[in-house]
């Protein structure tokens, strides 16, 4: 979960950014030296048959969801920062910065019908991260994203931090007593505004807005990522701190490999550091093909068509993006996250996916 005419800057004390009228650096051209296409997919694919990663830490961003219809924040044009005119905001930002919530939520509630989860689906990129669970190769993935695709399509939830919260839960955001989610979904989706019984300010869902503190859960990188022998990055820009620079903790001899439609932080140098590779484009097309290199493309249909077929009576209503003025049409109707969760569903691609690994989980 790269907004144009802002830059995020790293804050001091674990917390998000906080913003500054620098304008953000736009996405570097590829170098000439670049390797030729599909080189470090061939190069990573190679390690992981070898038995070389074992320990996979996956970073992803909002392009991770594009396939699945939902709009990333920073793309000029189709991304929710250049969409959001209507809302009068004094920047794209500030409808996920706290301060500006305090005095007036009213357009994050507007948004936030199209934000709640249930109402998309996943796709072949989140498939092939669950993938990466089945094989026993998933150390964590650490998302940016808010859509809860990551559970839906049945990462567990001791393999998932999400950087940014959530909507599974939520609380008041000035005392921070919790709110129950449902009641707080259902008043959003009505076009209410859910106040604390405590204190009667404002209460949110527990998505981390531009001046809070991260969760807990996130400073597990602090165990992870020196025990990473693989990193995957993907889909994101890289530019909110400190989830930015969670991807130069790695050891100096893990390969690192970026899926992107640009190259961005420390792999739009001139000449990548031995190690690092890439492969830029449409996401979904290039983690097909890394997923046919790895012979997995068979296995992760599967395991969509069986999610499918599961979730088949889960009626799902897709809202726009960026709708009309609040004119909420009700709540959303669809399974809970963790209802795709189901062990049972999958058990015989799971079967069939720890068979082929052959590696300790």
């Amino acid at each position: 979960m790269s907004a144009s005419g802002r830059d995020l800057l790293l804050s001091n004390k674990g917390k998000m950014p906080t913003l500054s009228n620098a304008p953000p650096p736009g996405p570097r051209a590829v170098s000439a030296k670049k390797s030729s296409p599909c080189k470090g997919l061939a190069h990573v694919a190679r390690l992981m048959k070898l038995g070389r990663c074992k320990n996979v830490v996956v970073v992803a961003g909002a392009g991770i969801s594009t396939a699945s219809g939902i709009p990333d924040f920073r793309t000029p044009g189709t991304g929710l920062y250049d969409n959001l005119q209507k809302y009068n905001l004094p920047y794209p930002e500030a409808i996920f910065n706290i301060d500006y919530f305090s005095d007036n939520p009213q357009p994050f509630f507007s948004l936030a019908k199209a934000l709640f989860p249930g109402g998309h689906r996943p796709n072949y990129v989140h498939y092939f991260i669950r993938m990466l669970h089945h094989k026993g190769l998933l150390l964590r993935m650490y998302t940016q994203n808010i859509d809860g695709l990551e559970k839906l399509c049945g990462i567990p939830d001791d393999k998932l931090v999400e950087v940014h919260g959530s909507f599974a839960s939520a609380s008041c955001h000035l005392c921070y007593t919790p709110y129950p989610a449902e009641e707080a979904k259902h008043k959003i989706m009505s076009g209410k505004i859910p106040v604390c019984t405590f204190c009667t300010a404002t209460v949110k869902p527990d998505v981390v807005f531009f001046g809070e503190d991260l969760p807990q859960k996130f400073f597990l990188h602090t165990e992870d990522f020196p025990k990473a022998d693989l990193l995957i990055i993907m889909g994101t820009s890289l530019q909110i701190e400190p989830f930015a620079s969670l991807v130069n903790t790695v050891r100096s001899t893990v390969p690192r490999l970026l899926l992107n439609r640009h190259a961005v932080g420390p792999f739009e140098k001139v000449r990548l550091k031995r190690g690092d590779h890439m492969e830029l484009g449409d996401l979904e097309v290039t983690v097909r093909h890394f997923a046919e290199m790895l012979d997995w493309d068979d296995e992760v249909t599967e395991l969509m068509r069986s999610h499918a077929t599961t979730s088949s009576g889960s009626p799902i209503t897709s809202y726009p993006l960026v709708s009309g003025e609040t004119q909420f049409e009700g709540e959303v109707t669809a399974g809970t996250p963790d209802g795709m969760d189901s062990e049972e569903a999958d058990s015989e691609v799971d079967s069939k996916s720890s068979a082929s690994a052959n590696m300790d989980h």
